[in-house]
Order: C-alpha cells, then structure tokens, then sequence
C-alpha cells in the first residue's frame, strides 16, 4: 500500500483477545524519537520505512507496524513485511503473543494498558514486552469514525 492512499479499515474481530503464533514473522525495524512518549518524527521514519519497503517489492502486512517506547526519548518501531528490505534493520519475531483491541483517544492509553494487565492476569498469562499498534492514521481515523489501538503482548 503506497503511504499516500487511506488506512485501510481495520477489523477490530480479527484482532481482539487472540492468541497469535508467530514462528520468524518478518519486521523491519526503525527508531522515532520522543519527547515523554509522544512521538516526534514518526510521520517522517514511517514514510522512509514504506519508501524503502516498496523499492525492494516488499509489501507491509495488515498494516502493522508495532511500536515499543524504550525510554522517554526513544521508540522502536516494527512493521510487519513479506521479505527481505534493503537498507534497514530486519528483525523477526517468534513465539506466543496475545492481543487485544482498544477504542478511542491516545488519552486512555494508560488505562488501556492497565485493563490489559489486569485482563492477563486474570488469563494466568505472563506478558513480557509489550507492542502498541496504530492501527490508522490520525487522517483515516477521522474516516472511518473509529480510533483502534492494539495491545500486543509477547507471552511468556
């Protein structure tokens, strides 16, 4: 999907409180930076990401692109690919991962992120690192009238 076409409208169904088996999914990787966790550059590194990923024929996945705050300074960034991209970082990615899906403004992040342990806990699941996914653009959000995040936990 060129960067310059609309989010595609996610379904939430697909994603909500699944369990998902990833054995070496394919990621490219990147870094944003922040300012307390808000991100900075993320329009400017997500744009390059996808530049490069068509260039080398490769097509993001579901859109996903999960991101994972390292500190108050720094983000990294995931997208899922279907192969190889020259001139970034290739990660992959194996193991259980649970997720669950979330609904309406950046605020309740907080909350969300404690309804998620708390759901976690109660499913006897140890969660280690934890990814956000944006599912659209703040753009397409305003299109389709829905703002979905998904929490997507590694299980440990």
């Amino acid at each position: 999907m060129k960067r310059d076409e609309c989010c595609p409208k996610f379904d939430p169904g697909a994603w909500d409180e699944k369990i998902l088996e990833w054995e070496n999914k394919s990621f490219v990787k990147s870094r944003v930076l922040t300012l307390f966790y808000a991100p900075l550059n993320y329009g400017f590194v997500m744009k390059n990401i996808y530049q490069k990923v068509e260039k080398a024929g490769a097509k993001v996945l579901d859109n996903m692109v999960l991101s994972a705050n390292t500190s108050l300074w720094k983000m990294d960034v995931f997208a899922a690919v279907d192969g190889e991209v020259e001139g970034v970082e290739n990660v992959t990615m194996s193991g259980k991962f649970f997720s669950k899906v979330y609904e309406g403004p950046y605020m309740n992040m907080k909350s969300w992120i404690d309804d998620f342990d708390l759901y976690v806990k109660q499913k006897s699941m140890n969660i280690g690192k934890m990814y956000m996914w944006y599912t659209t653009c703040p753009k397409c959000s305003k299109k389709w009238g829905k703002n979905y995040v998904v929490i997507v936990g590694e299980v440990k």
